[in-house]
Order: C-alpha cells, then sequence, then structure tokens
C-alpha cells in the first residue's frame, strides 16, 4: 500500500549520502530523483530541467526509516494504567486483571470504523514527519471476527491517502478474551478463515506469554494459517520464555520480536535460522529496564543480517513513534554500534517487510529519503529525544521541510 509518486525531479545536491549499500558513505554526493524513483547517486550530478533543489550543504541524506512493528491502529488511552504502574503495579498484573491490551480492545470495538482510520491517518503522518516512510501496523485491538475485519479494513483505507508505504499484520492472536468460550478454537474456526478470505496471504501473529496465547495455541494458529497461504510472526520471549522462540525458528517464522527474556540457547538458534529477530527497546524504556541481547545476537554467524529494531509505536507498552529514540535505546541498550542500529531500521527492517527497493539510496530504488539537520549520522544515537530530521521525501515527493 504506497502513495502515489512525484513528475517533478528533485535533486538533493553536496550531501554526506549514507547508502546503507556495499557503496558505503559518500563523502560529498548527490542524489537525484525523478518519477518516485532514485536515478543516480553520484559525487556530482546536474539537476534535470525544471527539477526541485535542495541544497545539502553537508548534511546527511540518507533512506526513510522503516518501522517494522507498530500497534499504531487503537482507540482510547491507558494512563490509569500507567498511573497504576508508575505506583508499582507490573505489566502482567495489570494483563490479569483485565486491563492492557483488553481495554484497548474495548475501547476499539466501541470506536467506528471511520474513525478508527482517522486517528491511524494522523498517527500515521505524525510517523513520516519524523522520518519514517515505510511502517507495517497491526490489527490485533479486536479479537473478533467482525472487529478484526474492520480493524484491518481501517488499516487499508488509512493507507490509500498515504504518501507512504504500510504493510498490514493480522494479530488476531494478541490476547484471550475472557468473555467468550473456547476463544482460540473460535478464532482458528472462525477469525481466520474471514481474515483469509478478506485478507489472503496477509502475515499472522499472535502474542505468546503468560495470561496471553500459549505456545500450543499459537502453533495450532499458526500451522492453520499456513495451510492457507499466511505467513507468521509472533510475539515472544516478552517475560517468559515458553520455547516459542526455538520453535518460530525451527518452522520458519518471519520474525520473532521482543525477546526480553530470552534463554542464550534461544536466541543462539534463532541467530542460526533464517527468521529475523525484532528488539523493541523502547518497551524496556517504558516498562521495566529490561532489554534483548542484540549484542549476543549480532555476533553469532549469520545474524548481522537479520536483526530489526522498530518502534513497537502502542498506548500501553511503547508509547513512542520516534525511530531516533530507538536508536539512541538501541546503541545504549542492545550494544548495537551506531551503523548496526541504522541498519536495523532501514535495509535490515524493509528485507523483513519483504522489500527489496528501499532502506536503501541507490539507482533504482524507490525515493524514499531523509535530509538531516547533521553533518554526521552518529548524532542520530548520540542524542536523546530530539528530532534530526530537516527534509522527509516520500517516493520522490517532499512531504516536510524545515
Amino acid at each position: 500500500m504506497t502513495g502515489s509518486a512525484s513528475a517533478t525531479p528533485l535533486l538533493v545536491r553536496d550531501a554526506r549520502v549514507v547508502t546503507m549499500t556495499d557503496r558505503g558513505t559518500l563523502e560529498r554526493g548527490s542524489v537525484l530523483m525523478e518519477s518516485g524513483r532514485v536515478t543516480a547517486v553520484a559525487p556530482d550530478l546536474e539537476a534535470p530541467e525544471g527539477a526541485e533543489v535542495i541544497e545539502a550543504d553537508g548534511r546527511v541524506c540518507m533512506p526513510g526509516f522503516v518501522d517494522a512493528h507498530t500497534h499504531a491502529l487503537w482507540a482510547g488511552d491507558r494512563l490509569d494504567e500507567f498511573a497504576a504502574q508508575c505506583a508499582g503495579a507490573s505489566y502482567l498484573e495489570v494483563l490479569a486483571a483485565g486491563g492492557g491490551i483488553m481495554s484497548t480492545v474495548r475501547a476499539v470495538r466501541a470506536t467506528p470504523v471511520e474513525e478508527l482510520s482517522e486517528a491511524l491517518g494522523a498517527r500515521l503522518r505524525r510517523m513520516l514527519a519524523a522520518g519514517t516512510t515505510t511502517m507495517e501496523v497491526k490489527s490485533g485491538y479486536g479479537l473478533s471476527t467482525e472487529h478484526e475485519l474492520r480493524a484491518l479494513h481501517a488499516i487499508q483505507d488509512a493507507a490509500s491517502s498515504f504518501p507512504g508505504t504500510v504493510v498490514p499484520t493480522a494479530l488476531i492472536g494478541h490476547a484471550i478474551d475472557p468473555d467468550v468460550p473456547d476463544f482460540v478454537d473460535r478464532t482458528i474456526a472462525e477469525t481466520l478463515p474471514a481474515v483469509s478470505e478478506r485478507f489472503p496471504g496477509v502475515v499472522l501473529d499472535a502474542y505468546c506469554e503468560r495470561s496471553a496465547w500459549s505456545l500450543d495455541d499459537c502453533v495450532r494458529l499458526f500451522e492453520a494459517g499456513r495451510a492457507r497461504g499466511h505467513p507468521f510472526r509472533v510475539h515472544a520471549d516478552q517475560f517468559t520464555p515458553l520455547g516459542m522462540t526455538e520453535w518460530a525458528a525451527d518452522h520458519g517464522a518471519v520474525s520473532v520480536d521482543h525477546l526480553e527474556a530470552s534463554t542464550p540457547e534461544g536466541l543462539l538458534r534463532l541467530a542460526r535460522s533464517g527468521t529475523f529477530a525484532v528488539m523493541l527497546p523502547a518497551c524496556g524504556l517504558h516498562l521495566d529496564d529490561r532489554y534483548p541481547d542484540g549484542r549476543g545476537f549480532l555476533d553469532v554467524e549469520g545474524g548481522s543480517s537479520r536483526l530489526v529494531i522498530a518502534t513497537n509505536y502502542n498506548p500501553g507498552s511503547a508509547p513512542t513513534f520516534s525511530m531516533p529514540l530507538i536508536v539512541a535505546l538501541a546503541v545504549r541498550k542492545l550494544r548495537l554500534t551506531i551503523d548496526e542500529a541504522l541498519r536495523a531500521c532501514t535495509v535490515g527492517a524493509a528485507r523483513l517487510l519483504g522489500f527489496e527497493d528501499r532502506g536503501v539510496l541507490a539507482a533504482g530504488v524507490r525515493a524514499d529519503c531523509l535530509l538531516l539537520r547533521h553533518r554526521d549520522e552518529r548524532a542520530i544515537a548520540h542524542e536523546i529525544g530530539t528530532d534530526p530530521v530537516d527534509v522527509v521525501v516520500c517516493a520522490g515527493r517532499v512531504q516536510r521541510r524545515t
């Protein structure tokens, strides 16, 4: 789901171009974009007739951020729960008491689909202004056939008028509705077929955790989904290592996300598989100061190309859409180098979502890029809570310019 491209050529001239390719960084270079695509990256380029020219004056030009894990479709807020957590309640205690995910589920069910779409559209625009040009958005706050379909349609509707790229995920295994007998059976027997019919091939997701979906329940959902042609991702090891990371790594999952409580053996198994690891350091910042072992994953042979960092943007455990903040946290708390962190939310995240044409700056790719106010990309990680972006370009169109 992508926005329209610009017909007017655009040249970013005299920039420090961070390509995220084997070409590395051009100390001084230019990026030419035409018809929504990058047509050239070179030390010195002439502007075509009628082109818009942005003089970089040595500032950093880099690919747009790719946020591969968000829950940006929601209604209501979780401020009361946040106050309870500040007073000492744990996230699992809030969840077990009927709060957490289920409180947002109730709010989503009570909100008309048009309002859900409008709220999501506003959040997408804020994400874009902060430099995220491609983002995944999950359903999961519906937890019934009717409301999960409404959520997926709201994502589809918001994406249709958005200039960036939105990738939907059907998180139909997000929580257990305590008011629905045999909830897991009904989800697999009713919700999955309905989602499959309306959104064929959409990636499935579930939350494997105590007070949520068990390992066995997730396995049943994913095996039923694969039989219908659905790839799958899974939330695992956020608080409790239940064995899902190992099972997912052995059974072709697209990604395992969270990993704060993973065992060294589980993380090693994941790193040696073809499955991506998605780490979400805003959860540690907001909830309990626990972080996954990013350095350990990267140091396993083969792991370096499959580590992704993302915001987990949601109203409960990660209330942020700032990818620069995630980069800063990844360097400090996951022990990534700055280059590793930037790759994990550009080219690495794009590959996870199935895109070969973004997350890098090279001829032929989609023209999604950022011009920073900095002349050194390391400043993104060094600063905390600031906005490093001067210009956002999406499909060759300038979406924000300061």
